[in-house]
């Protein structure tokens, strides 16, 4: 700190001794008895020094009050020490505008965000009952093209569902509930919806049940099961599906068209829909950001394994982990 208080008055500090060596140089020129000078250059020294000392003291103490501001910035409560001088005054003056304008910006963004998500949200649940009307017609329905009704059908409730789980992610009350659940009876009900799915590509499932039982949010966990499962008949248009589990881990293994190596890092990023989802143009490169993230919230998390023209191995580690229960 007395480094960077000397470097901040360097200046100063230079100027004085200046001065000194002109008032030594002056009385050496003019004579004057060398006691004399001494004893003027001892007292400028000493009063230099307290007042150094005493500066510096207040250096000090307004550093830690603004070190004490930075942390209540967030808090909005903050109160700068007393200006130095007229400069000073003006910065703070100018911080406290720029803080109120900061303020303002951020309350109508959260005024925006919120009526966003309140429209989106009554959308989302206004949509479902012509879409819950639309499925009883076509389980109803003998035409021939059931089967592919029922499946884009599905396709919309499923992205439906993704814009809701959207919305709850950013919400501050997103309601998490952590019990032991069996994890084949999610993974069974998760079969049993897209089971329509395998059945139209004709696609083989290969499922070895896990007798585990994991601590998590079921509702939640079922979500990124399925848009796991979801993703991977995407891609998969011969063979199947394998799932199992590999330690901690839940395995979700196809045989699709696989991901490239420049993309494999990225796909868990929001937004992102690499080669594949440029080619299908269809994809949102939302479903995998949304299971990431959810994973993390779980206390799981999410990696890929990837062979192009082999197929991909999504793992689903269920060890909780940084999860507090009240």
């Amino acid at each position: 700190m007395f480094g960077r208080y000397l470097k901040s008055k360097a200046k100063s500090i230079v100027g004085f001794v200046v001065f000194l060596m002109i008032f030594i140089l002056v009385a050496k020129l003019y004579d004057m008895p060398a006691a004399g000078c001494l004893y003027a250059i001892t007292l400028c020294a000493f009063f230099g020094a307290v007042f150094l000392a005493y500066d510096c003291y207040r250096y000090c103490e307004k550093v830690d009050k603004l070190k004490h501001i930075e942390g209540s910035v967030p808090y909005g409560s903050y109160q700068y020490p007393q200006a130095a001088d007229d400069i000073e005054s003006e910065y703070q003056a100018i911080t406290d505008k720029l803080m109120n304008a900061s303020k303002d910006a951020a309350s109508k963004l959260d005024i925006a965000r919120t009526d966003m998500t309140d429209y989106y949200t009554m959308w989302v649940h206004q949509i479902k009952t012509p879409i819950a009307a639309l499925d009883l017609l076509v389980q109803s329905s003998d035409s021939e093209e059931k089967a592919d009704m029922k499946l884009e059908l599905m396709k919309i409730q499923e992205y439906v569902e993704m814009v809701l789980q959207y919305l709850r992610l950013g919400s501050e009350q997103t309601d998490y509930l952590f019990t032991q659940q069996e994890l084949d009876l999610i993974i069974k009900d998760v079969i049993k919806k897209y089971s329509v799915v395998f059945v139209k590509k004709k696609l083989k499932l290969s499922y070895e049940p896990t007798d585990v039982t994991v601590i998590t949010d079921a509702k939640w966990l079922s979500f990124i099961i399925g848009q796991l499962v979801s993703n991977a008949l995407k891609y998969t248009d011969s063979g199947g599906i394998s799932i199992y589990m590999e330690g901690s881990a839940l395995v979700i293994q196809d045989t699709g068209i696989g991901i490239k190596d420049e993309d494999l890092p990225r796909i868990f990023d929001r937004g992102f829909t690499g080669y594949n989802g440029r080619n299908d143009q269809k994809s949102t490169g939302i479903g995998l950001y949304l299971c990431s993230v959810i994973a993390k919230r779980l206390g799981h998390s999410i990696t890929a394994e990837s062979e192009v023209g082999v197929g991909t191995k999504l793992k689903l580690d269920l060890a909780y982990k940084n999860v507090s229960f009240e």
